[in-house]
C-alpha cells in the first residue's frame, strides 16, 4: 500500500553562478539527504511504513532545473515540497509556484553563506505572489560543516512534514454519509463545498436502507460473517441489562439483534472501502465501495426506532482490531456528525491512532461532585472535569488498557498492538442491551471506563455563517475517579455508554481560564479526541488548509504557521490567523 501514498519532495536550492556553485554542491545535497533521512526515520504512513521522500535529481540553481524537479515530483506523487538551502539563490527562478500544495523552506543558519537570506527573500516572494510558505530557521548560528538539524529545526521540519502528509492523505478521497440528519443536529449535514475546496475530497451519500438491503439479500461475505460472529460471541462480553422488565425482549430476540449488528459491521466496512470478495459472490457493483477515508451513520431516530442501533458497528469500525486481528483504524462518526467526523479525520491522519467520538455531556464542578457523591475532587480533576459520555460508540482502544514500555496507559498505533493489548481492551469492555427509551429498535451499547492520566487532544471543526470553518483545539488529560463516585455519575445519565472524563490544560486566560469556561466556550455537542498532545500539529494543518483556529491552549513557541501570516499581525496571533485564512482562501479553490 505504501507505494500509493503521497511523498514529500525535497528541493535543494543552490547558487547557480559557476565558480561558486561547485563548492556548494556537496553541502546542499547533504542537507537534502539529511532531511529525507530525518523524515523517513521519524514519520510513518497509516500502514506503519516509513514516509517516502523524493529528493530532486539535481540541485536547483536555475529555472530549467526547477522545471525538471517539478516534472520529477509529478511522476512521484509528491503532495508537498520542502526546500533546503545553505546559500544565496536566484529566488524567483528556483521557487516552486504550485499554489495547490504546501511549501516550506529551511534556510541553514550559517554565516559563511546566506541560506537565511534566501529564506527571507523567498518568503517575501511567496507572500507577494499569494502562495503561503512555511519558513524554518534555526535559533543559533551553525558552522558550515554542521548538519544544522538542531532540536528546534527538527521539531519544525517534522511538524511541517506531518501536516503536509495529512493534507496529501485526504486529497482525492471520499466522505461517506450513511443517512441524513440525526435528531436535528446541524453538523450532520455534510459540508460538501468545504470538503471539495478545503480538503480536495468528494462527498458520497447513501440511504440507511442500503444496510438493511444487503442484510436481507445476503450481500456480504458469509464465510467472514461466520468467523466474525464466532469471534464476537467469544470476545464481546455481554453486560447487565439495565432495561426494566417491561422494556425487555426475549433472549431469542436479543440473539437475533446481536447477529444483525455483526452483519452491520461487515457492511459498514464494505460500504467505506469495498470488498473484492463481493464480486466473487456476484455483487460486482457493491464490491467497489466508496473509497471513504471517513464516514458517518445517522442511526437516530429513523433507523433506531425500528432497527438495532449502530453502536456495535461504530465501535468496531473505529477500533484497530477485530476478528481478523489488528488493522488500521477507520473514522466512523456516530449520528452522522460530519463536522466531528472531519475533526476525527484530522486527528487520525496526523497521528495514525484511533479517535474517540464523544458527547460533550457535562461540566462537573467540584461543588457538584461533592454534593452528589460526597467526594472531594483532587489531582488533575481538582477544578472539575468534563464528562465525555457518548450515547453512540467510540473506539475500544480508548479503554486505555494498552501500555507503553513504562506501563503507562496509551492508545497505540495499530501496528504496535499486541494480543495482550487486544485481550485487555476487550476484558475492560461490556456490551449492554440498548436502553429502549433511546433505541426502541434494540441493539447493544458499548461501555468501558477510559484510564486516567493519558495525554489527549480534543478538537472540533465548527461552521459559522459569514465566517466559514473554524477549529477548536485543546490539549489536556483523561482523569479517573474512585469506582463508587464514577458509578454514581454514570447512573445519573446512562451506565451503558462509554465513560471518558477529560480536563483541559488551563492557561488562566480566555476559554482556558477554568474548566467551566472550556465547557461554556466549546462550539458543539460533540468532540473528537485523540491520544497525545498534538495540538501544535493541528494548528499547522489548519493553516495549510486555511482554517482559522480559536480557543486553543498551545504555547506560542510551538506554533508553526506560514510566513505570510506575520504581516497580518504579530501582537494578536489569533486575529492574524483569521485575517490570513480569509485573505488566502481554501487551498483548492
Amino acid at each position: 500500500m505504501s507505494t500509493t501514498y503521497p511523498a514529500i519532495g525535497i528541493r535543494p536550492l543552490i547558487d547557480g553562478r559557476r565558480g561558486i556553485r561547485e563548492s556548494l554542491e556537496d553541502k546542499t545535497m547533504q542537507l537534502a539527504n539529511d532531511v529525507a533521512e530525518l523524515i523517513a526515520s521519524h514519520l510513518t504512513y497509516p500502514d506503519g511504513s516509513p514516509v517516502r521522500t523524493v529528493v530532486s535529481n539535481t540541485t536547483i540553481g536555475g529555472v530549467s532545473e526547477a522545471a525538471a524537479c517539478k516534472e520529477q515530483f509529478r511522476t512521484e506523487n509528491v503532495c508537498a515540497d520542502l526546500t533546503v538551502t545553505a546559500s544565496w539563490n536566484y529566488i524567483t527562478e528556483v521557487l516552486d509556484l504550485d499554489s495547490s500544495i504546501p511549501h516550506a523552506i529551511w534556510g541553514f543558519n550559517g554565516t559563511e553563506r546566506p541560506g537565511a537570506v534566501t529564506l527571507a527573500a523567498a518568503a517575501s516572494a511567496y507572500n507577494m505572489l499569494g502562495i503561503p510558505c512555511f519558513g524554518i530557521y534555526g535559533h543559533d548560528v551553525q558552522d558550515a560543516e554542521d548538519s544544522g538539524l538542531t532540536d528546534d529545526v527538527v521539531e519544525n521540519l517534522l511538524r511541517y512534514a506531518r501536516a503536509a502528509l495529512a493534507v496529501g492523505l485526504m486529497k482525492g478521497r471520499s466522505y461517506l454519509s450513511i443517512g441524513t440528519v440525526s435528531m436535528g443536529i446541524a453538523g450532520c449535514r455534510p459540508p460538501e463545498q468545504f470538503l471539495a475546496d478545503y480538503l480536495g475530497m468528494r462527498t458520497e451519500y447513501i440511504d440507511m436502507i442500503e444496510i438493511d438491503r444487503r442484510i436481507e439479500q445476503g450481500i456480504y461475505d458469509h464465510q467472514e460473517y461466520d468467523k466474525a460472529l464466532d469471534w464476537a460471541r467469544e470476545n464481546l462480553r455481554i453486560g447487565e441489562n439495565h432495561n426494566p422488565e417491561h422494556n425487555r425482549v426475549t433472549q431469542e430476540e436479543y440473539d437475533a439483534q446481536f447477529e444483525y449488528c455483526v452483519k452491520m459491521i461487515l457492511i459498514g466496512r464494505d460500504l467505506m472501502e469495498g470488498n473484492p470478495r463481493l464480486a466473487e459472490l456476484g455483487f460486482v457493483e457493491e464490491a467497489g465501495g466508496h473509497d471513504a477515508i471517513a464516514a458517518g451513520f445517522q442511526g437516530q431516530r429513523q433507523w433506531t426506532d425500528f432497527k438495532p442501533n449502530g453502536d456495535l458497528m461504530e465501535t468496531m469500525i473505529n477500533t484497530t482490531f477485530d476478528w481478523n486481528g489488528r488493522r488500521p483504524e477507520k473514522v466512523f462518526a456516530t449520528e452522522a456528525d460530519a463536522a466531528n467526523a472531519i475533526t476525527m479525520l484530522f486527528n487520525s491522519v496526523l497521528t495514525h491512532r484511533p479517535q474517540l467520538f464523544s458527547d460533550v455531556r457535562t461540566y462537573w464542578s467540584p461543588a457538584s461532585v461533592k454534593r452528589i457523591t460526597g467526594y472531594t475532587l483532587e489531582g488533575r480533576a481538582a477544578d472539575g472535569f468534563i464528562d465525555l459520555r457518548n450515547s453512540g460508540a467510540t473506539t475500544l482502544n480508548a479503554a486505555g488498557q494498552e501500555r507503553d514500555a513504562q506501563g503507562h496507559p496509551i492508545i497505540k498505533q495499530w501496528w504496535e498492538i499486541t494480543e495482550e493489548d487486544i485481550a485487555n481492551d476487550l476484558a475492560a469492555t461490556t456490551f449492554h442491551a440498548a436502553t429502549r427509551e433511546y433505541f426502541p429498535g434494540g441493539g447493544f451499547s458499548t461501555h468501558f471506563v477510559t484510564a486516567g492520566d493519558m495525554p489527549v487532544t480534543a478538537a472540533r471543526l465548527n461552521f459559522v455563517a459569514g465566517q466559514g470553518p473554524v477549529l477548536q483545539v485543546s490539549e489536556g488529560w483523561t482523569v479517573c475517579l474512585p469506582d463508587e463516585v464514577r458509578i454514581t455519575i454514570e447512573d445519573r445519565t446512562d451506565p451503558t455508554w462509554p465513560t471518558t472524563f477529560f480536563v483541559p490544560r488551563l492557561t488562566g486566560a480566555g476559554a482556558h481560564t477554568s474548566v467551566y469556561d472550556w465547557m461554556a466556550n466549546w462550539g458543539a455537542n460533540h468532540t473528537a479526541t485523540g491520544y497525545g498532545h498534538f495540538g501544535a500539529d493541528l494548528l499547522t494543518l489548519a493553516a495549510m488548509l486555511r482554517i482559522p483556529v480559536y480557543m486553543h491552549n498551545i504555547p506560542r513557541e510551538h506554533i508553526l504557521r506560514p510566513k505570510a501570516w506575520i504581516p497580518f499581525g504579530t501582537a494578536d496571533l489569533e486575529g492574524a490567523d483569521f485575517r490570513a485564512c480569509a485573505a488566502f482562501g481554501p487551498i483548492y479553490r
